[in-house]
């Protein structure tokens, strides 16, 4: 009876009517599911439902992120995304800057299990003349014809720098931030002379401009002939918002936040109008049998490797807030304190520091498990023990909050030192330094200090390349998320205690 209920209000939802021939379309979207593959099911159900009415021509697309997130993703690096995404039937996806994680190679060789159309105007192998895959796929659907257009923030050539550059620093792939717009504009123009009725914009660029000033809303400024912008990237929850393009014509631009949050619903009706909606994915009755079966057998193998219980904690290592923004982007953060602290002792170093973006999930209080932790810290970075000297320490610290209030990957979580950031001014002031008894002492800004951190922020792009250039005292080659299971049990003996119930006071935040 809920089914039948749900389906109703779908129909309802659509507007449609079954007149002659002609059917809506329905698109269905996701975006940043960073291996949060329950809610495939969900997807594919909605959208076999909806088909089955035979009131509409139902879709699903996606805007990238899938790869990487969490444990699934970690310990398979990909295999078992694309084990699930190869019965999703996709029209297009995109990709995500987090599609980069394992390298160009090993993403080529997951999406090509995949399967599905592959889009992206603005991916070249390095001096090229085409994309690597195809700017735009056009499907049919009864008597109109829709595009799918793909863009990839250029900003993930700074995020994933080890996958665009190689150890010598030599240019391999290029996502063309120079003419990243007329590239989008191109592929655009292109479909529509195809013969595209709709042109349908799938893009990881996010609605909040970062590190290399790239937004959705400045590439619908600056381009003409979209008609709608399916967006990622920024993990906003966003139905409708309307921008002004090239021509003054307002366009949406919408996005679902992250990890299956929501479903998105673009509907096109016969007449032309289009209108988007956000379903709770939680909400939705349906599932798709074979995707449940394949993310159930998933789920066992997975448990399997990372059921070990590690640590107690009382309470909850905190990463995002309760609208699931990642404040440790931000923020200090009890999370931060931990991880930053499971580095220096690993690494015997005077300083620890990971950046906001390499710590992905909260971990409630309870029980820790070694999947926990990998879902904290899914990627494959190892440690290293760096010196800096303190002038490239306090250069560091600006750089890498100048964006606050807004947040960014980059943002420093740290261990061994404390700090003001002033919010207005861009600036950090009274940085001071762990001494052996326990006290913070001012920067000695005559001398140089051992730093431990992962190779990706030490040269593979985390912290703006602030690093970049420092040499290398230790070489590790245990990965982050090890060291934090070795402190956890090792070093706190299997307990957090109190010491980690807040942050520990180490990041001032200041407007002035």
């Amino acid at each position: 009876m809920i089914k039948k209920v749900f389906l109703g209000l779908v129909a309802l939802m659509m507007g449609c009517q079954v007149v002659m021939a002609q059917k809506s379309i329905v698109i269905l979207y996701e975006n940043d599911v960073h291996c949060g593959i329950d809610g495939y099911t969900k997807l594919a159900g909605l959208r076999d439902a909806i088909n089955k009415t035979d009131t509409a021509y139902a879709a699903a697309v996606c805007c990238g992120d899938f790869l990487q997130g969490n444990t699934t993703g970690a310990i398979s690096k990909g295999q078992y995304i694309a084990d699930i995404m190869r019965y999703m039937d996709y029209h297009a996806l995109t990709l995500g800057n987090h599609e980069f994680d394992y390298g160009v190679p090993r993403m080529i060789e997951l999406l090509e299990q995949v399967g599905a159309p592959v889009v992206c105007a603005n991916f070249f192998d390095a001096g090229e003349p085409q994309p690597v895959y195809a700017p735009y796929v056009i499907h049919q659907y009864g008597d109109k014809r829709v595009a799918y257009v793909g863009a990839c923030t250029p900003e993930t050539m700074i995020l994933e720098g080890y996958s665009f550059y190689d150890t010598n620093g030599i240019l391999l792939y290029d996502l063309k931030p120079k003419t990243f717009y007329e590239l989008i504009q191109q592929a655009v123009d292109a479909a529509r002379a195809e013969g595209a009725n709709y042109v349908v914009l799938l893009s990881h660029v996010g609605e909040t401009p970062q590190s290399m000033g790239f937004s959705s809303y400045r590439l619908v400024n600056n381009t003409r002939g979209i008609d709608i912008v399916l967006d990622a990237h920024s993990h906003e929850i966003i139905e409708n918002a309307r921008i002004k393009n090239l021509d003054g014509k307002e366009i949406t631009v919408t996005q679902t936040g992250t990890q299956f949050a929501n479903v998105g619903k673009l509907l096109i009706t016969p007449d032309g109008r289009l209108t988007t909606q956000l379903i709770k994915t939680k909400k939705i009755p349906y599932e798709n049998k074979q995707i449940t079966a394949i993310t159930d057998s998933i789920h066992k193998m997975v448990k399997a490797v990372t059921s070990k219980v590690v640590a107690h904690s009382d309470y909850t290592l905190v990463v995002s807030d309760e609208n699931d923004q990642w404040i440790v982007r931000g923020q200090e953060t009890n999370a931060g304190d931990l991880v930053a602290d499971a580095y220096r002792y690993a690494m015997k170093a005077d300083i620890g520091f990971e950046n906001g973006g390499g710590i992905r999930n909260d971990i409630l209080a309870g029980d820790i498990t070694y999947g926990d932790i990998i879902g904290m810290l899914p990627y494959d970075n190892t440690l290293r023990r760096i010196m800096v000297s303190a002038e490239q320490l306090k250069q560091m610290l600006t750089r890498c909050t100048s964006l606050v209030p807004v947040l960014d990957g980059n943002f420093p979580q740290c261990s061994g030192l404390r700090f003001t950031v002033h919010s207005k001014s861009h600036t950090v002031s009274d940085i001071e330094i762990l001494q052996e008894d326990g006290t913070y002492a001012p920067i000695d800004m005559n001398r140089t200090y051992s730093v431990a951190l992962t190779n990706y922020n030490h040269n593979d792009g985390g912290f703006f390349d602030c690093f970049k250039k420092c040499v290398v005292l230790q070489e590790s080659t245990m990965r982050y998320y090890e060291a934090l299971s070795d402190y956890l049990s090792k070093v706190l003996g299997g307990n957090l205690g109190k010491a980690y119930a807040e942050p520990q006071g180490r990041i001032r935040i200041v407007e002035d």
